[in-house]
C-alpha cells in the first residue's frame, strides 16, 4: 500500500505542478460547452434542457479522455529512466500498476468534479444522491480506461506509438458515443459503431443520473439515445454499466500482467545532459 500511495502522491503533484495541464483542463470543458451548445439547440428536439444534457456527456468525456491520456506518465517515467529505478525496488510490479491506475483515477476524477462545479454555474441541477451516484460512476470509468491506458503504454513504451494508438482510440469514441451529438440524430450506417462503443453506454448511464431519467419508460429512454433497442433487445443504462465493468475487470488484468513481464531494461532513457 505504501507503493501506490507514493506513486499517487507523485504524480497529482506533477499534474499539479503543470499549470498548462491545469488550464486546458478548465478551457476544453467549456470550449466544448459552448461549441456543441449551437448544435444541441439547432438539431435536437424533445430534451426539456438541451444544455444539460450536454453537459453531462461533457463531464463523462472529461473523465474518459484524462484518463486515458494520463496514462502518458508512465512514458515519461520510462523514457526519464525512473521506471527503472523503481522497477529495482523492493516494491512488487503489480503494486506499481495498481498505483499508476489510481493515480490516472484520481486525476481524471478530480477533473470530472471541477467540470460539474462548471456546470453548476451554468445551470445544471443535482443533489447529494446524484452526485454520488455520478462519482461512483466517474471512478468506474476513469478505472476502466486507465487501465486500458496503462496497457496500451506498456505495450508501445514510446510517447509517439501511444500517441497514434490513443488519437486512434480517442476521438472516434468521443464523437460516436452521443456525448456531445446525440446518437439520435447520428445516420443509420453509423449506428453500429455506435452499438459496439463503450462510450456510449457510460454517456448513457451518467446522463440517466444527472438527468434524473429514473421514471421515463423503456421508449423514452430509447428516444433521448439513453437506452438502445438492437432488433428488439433493449440495452438500458444499468446493463451499460455492467459492460463497462466487465471491460474494466479484463483491461486491469491485462494491463497488470502485461506491465509485470515488460522489459524496460530495452527502452533507452533520456539524459538531458547529452548534447
Amino acid at each position: 500500500m505504501r507503493t501506490i500511495k507514493a506513486i499517487i502522491t507523485r504524480n497529482l503533484i506533477n499534474f499539479t505542478r503543470s499549470k498548462l495541464q491545469l488550464a486546458f483542463s478548465i478551457i476544453m470543458p467549456m470550449f466544448f460547452m459552448f461549441i456543441f451548445s449551437f448544435v444541441m439547440k439547432s438539431n435536437t428536439t424533445g430534451y426539456s434542457n438541451p444544455l444539460n444534457y450536454l453537459i453531462s456527456g461533457i463531464i463523462i468525456m472529461t473523465v474518459f479522455q484524462s484518463a486515458l491520456t494520463n496514462s502518458t506518465s508512465i512514458i515519461d517515467d520510462i523514457s526519464g529512466g525512473f521506471m527503472k529505478e523503481i522497477i529495482v525496488s523492493p516494491s512488487s510490479r503489480w503494486q506499481i500498476a495498481v498505483g499508476q491506475i489510481s493515480s490516472a483515477v484520481t486525476i481524471s476524477v478530480l477533473q470530472g468534479i471541477l467540470v460539474v462545479i462548471m456546470g453548476l454555474f451554468m445551470g445544471l441541477k443535482i443533489d447529494f444522491i446524484q452526485f454520488i451516484q455520478m462519482f461512483i460512476v466517474m471512478v468506474a470509468v476513469g478505472a476502466t480506461f486507465s487501465s486500458m491506458g496503462l496497457y496500451l503504454a506498456t505495450v508501445s513504451k514510446n510517447s509517439t506509438t501511444f500517441q497514434m494508438m490513443t488519437n486512434v482510440i480517442l476521438m472516434p469514441l468521443t464523437f460516436l458515443s452521443g456525448a456531445y451529438i446525440p446518437t439520435t440524430v447520428m445516420p443509420k450506417i453509423l449506428r453500429p459503431i455506435v452499438y459496439i462503443n463503450p462510450l456510449t453506454y457510460t454517456t448513457a448511464i451518467f446522463r440517466y443520473i444527472t438527468l434524473k431519467m429514473q421514471n421515463l419508460s423503456t421508449n423514452d429512454l430509447v428516444k433521448a439515445g439513453v437506452a438502445f433497442n438492437i432488433h428488439g433487445f433493449v440495452i438500458h443504462p444499468y446493463l451499460g454499466m455492467i459492460i463497462i465493468l466487465i471491460m474494466f475487470f479484463i483491461f486491469f488484468v491485462l494491463s497488470v500482467k502485461q506491465f509485470s513481464k515488460a522489459d524496460f531494461s530495452r527502452v533507452k532513457s533520456f539524459n538531458p545532459h547529452k548534447g
